[in-house]
């Protein structure tokens, strides 16, 4: 079996050492957690990842020969690790993986404890994202510098736009058709579907609406439904592909345009997502609503985007006057 679900310590037997150790039915069950356990693709990534790490760790530093020799003291000792290397979040996510993965082992009858069920992470608690924020001006800034004379800037435009003013996750944005954008009460609206395969539908604002249209009608793709609705820029032609713009050239397209219109604000996919919230708490929007229009199921999630203490903090830094 081929894919990017096997951990980077994979071994020539296509799994790990100490899975290859461990028997047939533990390399089989292994291979299920990442193939059918884990359906978004960037949790079985990061999930790969952290797997990987751990396995390679047991094998080098602490002399472990199979699963069935792991134990809560090794789990330990790599996750204090893990939070003296990174950040706290990372730490936490990478103990997940390896419940969820030893949870699964458990259920398959390879092994008959979770190691990891024991274990704690370090202690975290956020109140503030650190996803970097535009205050209004510079995400209007932004959109006024794109050239929309051509499919790349009405593309490019009609992104960025769909994730400030819809708080679309770039991940779902990307994964939009164009039978996504429809017409529903005289008014244009968006179709997402985002984490879990949650689909989320949405009225555009009219900025929104203005944008979306010029990008159909001028990239000429309305009689194409099916298709994606963002896609790549053919080499040497300018033209529009049939191919999905992947996730990568949205970030590098957003740092070119982002220079090129003079924002010194490091900012990435997710920023608009956060500008957009921000924006509309502002404006007198609650906190209930911004949650709905984000479709976060808690609203302490929809606070960690909310921004608006930023400009209070710049405003009392001011008043120290030495």
């Amino acid at each position: 079996m081929a894919f990017d679900l096997i951990p980077p310590e994979a071994g020539s037997s296509g799994l790990p050492a100490l899975v290859h150790a461990s028997g047939e039915r533990a390399g089989v069950r292994f291979l299920e957690f990442f193939a059918a356990a884990i359906r978004n693709p960037n949790t079985r990534r990061a999930y790969s990842q952290a797997v990987g790490a751990f396995l390679a760790w047991c094998e080098g530093k602490a002399g472990i020969r199979s699963l069935t020799a792991v134990q809560p003291l090794h789990v330990s000792a790599w996750i204090e690790l893990q939070a003296r290397e990174h950040s706290a979040p990372t730490a936490k996510q990478r103990l997940a993986a390896l419940r969820h993965l030893f949870d699964w082992l458990v259920t398959g009858q390879v092994m008959l404890t979770n190691p990891a069920g024991s274990v704690r992470g370090p202690r975290h608690s956020a109140i503030k994202g650190k996803t970097p924020v535009l205050d209004a001006a510079e995400a209007r800034q932004l959109l006024d510098s794109i050239d929309a004379t051509t499919p790349i800037g009405l593309r490019d435009r009609a992104l960025i736009a769909l994730m400030v003013f819809s708080f679309a996750r770039v991940g779902a944005a990307l994964g939009m058709t164009v039978a996504d954008v429809y017409t529903q009460n005289r008014r244009l609206w968006v179709r997402l579907r985002e984490k879990g395969g949650k689909q989320h539908e949405m009225p555009c604002h009219h900025t929104l609406e203005g944008y979306l249209h010029a990008y159909l009608d001028g990239a000429g793709i309305t009689e194409d439904p099916k298709g994606p609705l963002f896609r790549t820029i053919g080499r040497g032609t300018g033209k529009l592909t049939c191919s999905p713009l992947p996730q990568a050239n949205a970030y590098a397209m957003i740092q070119r345009r982002a220079s090129a219109a003079g924002i010194g604000t490091k900012i990435g996919n997710h920023t608009f997502r956060a500008t957009g919230i921000t924006a509309y708490l502002k404006n007198g929007g609650t906190l209930e609503n911004a949650a709905a229009m984000a479709n976060h199921a808690s609203t302490r999630t929809t606070q960690l985007y909310d921004r608006r203490r930023d400009e209070i903090s710049l405003d009392e830094v001011e008043r120290i006057r030495v």
